[in-house]
């Protein structure tokens, strides 16, 4: 973009934006001739799909501020207008993160603009609850302002339709056309008030409802390290857990409150490298039977165990395996579904139930509108336990119906481990591993998809791929998205570009048949070497 064309868009953006901190941003942009940082905010727009929103703080339509949330929410008014809801409720919902809270006000005040009616919940609170006032309130939508587990500089903002489900395509493309129509913020009308702010009752019946996760009379003894992750989960969870009646779980205190900056984590997201570490001293001083985490708004659940002398994060596969079990076990009826990056052993486990099972892409938004859903998660350490409450991940519910498993276990002198032996002895050794490269160029994410389609890998760790599937055709149940799927002679990898961060992510899975306990040890080392073999194989072949 030519230099004067340049800085007339920005400063035509400066003259509409509504906050001061951006503005000022902006402008010394502006008055500095910054023609590189310029170009990195305005040679495009943040992109609305089926993750909704989620870029970095600041000026510009490439990043998140007042201005693309403005032009969001008139986008999606518009289309639930156009689709009937003419004075339906919005329900909004936000985390701690910055400006998170200014984010949901300025969506209350362009739907109540709008003629329709609007409520913000009274405080941050963990996205499953915004998931559940959605249906419990009747409301026709909802939006959460989160970030959930991205870098401190991002925010985000997640759009739900009237069942509770996350927005889905055609959907994704026809509110993104609505904020496409968007010419001004001038013409967004935008009241200073007529929007509700939500008392506790929408948290209270939330609470309400979390008793129903567990079954009446199981032991409730097991006792948990907690850590929020500087998020918005410990007032909810702790909550949770008092009404429920397990023991009050000991917080990570460093990390227990919510703070917008993350202090003591490179990212806030359990699955990362040294986020878990403070938790993991906190156990080593207390031992308790589980450590639990949250992320930062509180829709995924990690645990970690006791193995051999420290402690250990158990993979989102195992945890969804661990879940399932309990629940077949509990005589749960209804769908199990996972999405295709997840664990294999969920279909085996729903098999030998005699439960239906499925299949979706990658994400809530396709697992959680599964008919006849009973359970479904996602190896990204999602799991949504009581669908019929929140049709979406929830970080909550899940914590505690994995205390009440590690409780029924204890009483009975075992672990959680020791039922993961038992799954693998059932069903084989389902052994999981991921490769995820973070990248500051989105081109090589590209690139490399594109290297894997022009040359197909043959063979992967010695095993032959028996079967390629470009997933960008869609298949006989799938839609099409941007993925590709190799089945491998007792193994699976699928490769695909992350939704919601710049990642390439490949997900792993090996499946060894075990004959005894004893074989157990030997089976994990060989799956081990295998699952690294396969990632040496696949870096090179996608040239990462």
């Amino acid at each position: 973009m030519q230099d004067d064309a340049l800085i007339a868009q920005a400063q035509a953006w400066l003259a509409e934006d509504p906050d001061p901190d951006t503005r000022e941003e902006l402008a010394r942009l502006i008055d500095a001739g910054d023609h590189a940082e310029l170009t990195a905010r305005f040679s495009g727009t943040l992109q609305f799909g089926t993750a909704g929103l989620r870029g970095e703080l600041g000026a510009g339509p490439l990043r998140m501020n007042r201005s693309v949330v403005i032009r969001a929410a008139a986008g999606l008014a518009a289309y639930l207008k156009k689709n009937g809801h003419t004075d339906g409720l919005v329900v909004i919902g936000y985390d701690a993160r910055h400006k998170s809270q200014t984010f949901a006000e300025d969506t209350a005040a362009v739907m109540a603009g709008a003629g329709l009616r609007a409520a913000v919940l009274n405080r941050p609170l963990p996205t499953p609850v915004l998931a559940f006032a959605i249906r419990h309130l009747g409301a026709v939508a909802g939006v959460e302002v989160t970030a959930s587990h991205n870098p401190p500089r991002d925010n985000g903002y997640k759009v739900y339709l009237g069942d509770g489900s996350q927005i889905v395509p055609p959907a994704d493309a026809e509110i993104a056309a609505e904020i496409d129509a968007v010419a001004s913020l001038t013409t967004v009308p935008r009241p200073t008030e007529g929007w509700e702010t939500l008392d506790d009752t929408v948290l209270d019946a939330y609470l309400a409802r979390t008793t129903q996760v567990l079954a009446e009379d199981s032991p409730r003894t097991a006792r948990t390290v907690y850590t929020a992750m500087h998020g918005v989960g410990k007032d909810t969870l702790l909550a949770a857990f008092e009404r429920t009646g397990f023991p009050a779980p000991v917080l990570v205190t460093e990390q227990a409150d919510p703070d917008p900056e993350f202090p003591t984590v490179a990212f806030p997201n359990p699955e990362e490298p040294g986020a878990m570490d403070l938790a993991f001293t906190k156990a080593r001083e207390t031992n308790p039977d589980l450590v639990i985490a949250n992320d930062p708004d509180a829709d995924r659940c990690a645990a970690a165990v006791r193995d051999g002398a420290d402690w250990r994060m158990l993979r989102g596969d195992e945890v969804g395996a661990l879940l399932a079990a309990h629940l077949v076990r509990r005589g749960a009826t209804g769908t199990f579904a996972e999405s295709i990056v997840s664990s294999s052993l969920l279909g085996r486990i729903a098999e030998k139930a005699g439960l239906p099972y499925e299949e979706t892409l990658t994400g809530f938004k396709w697992i959680a509108r599964v008919e006849g859903l009973r359970y479904g998660y996602e190896e990204a350490l999602g799991y949504c336990v009581d669908p019929d409450g929140v049709r979406d991940k929830d970080g909550i519910t899940a914590a505690l119906l994995l205390t009440e498993l590690a409780s029924e276990l204890k009483e009975s002198g075992r672990t959680l481990l020791d039922l993961l032996d038992d799954l693998a002895l059932e069903h084989g050794l389902h052994a999981t591993d991921q490769l995820s490269v973070r990248v500051k160029d989105l081109g090589l994410i590209a690139s490399a998809m594109h290297r894997l389609r022009a040359q197909p890998p043959v063979e992967l760790a010695g095993l032959p791929i028996t079967r390629a599937e470009d997933l960008t055709q869609g298949t006989d149940k799938l839609p099409p998205t941007d993925g590709l799927r190799y089945t491998l002679d007792g193994a699976r990898v699928v490769v695909r570009p992350s939704g919601t961060e710049p990642k390439l992510k490949c997900y792993l899975e090996v499946v060894i048949p075990v004959a005894t306990k004893a074989d157990l040890p030997e089976a994990r080392t060989r799956a081990t070497a295998l699952l690294q073999r396969i990632k040496q194989d696949l870096s090179e072949a996608a040239g990462i």
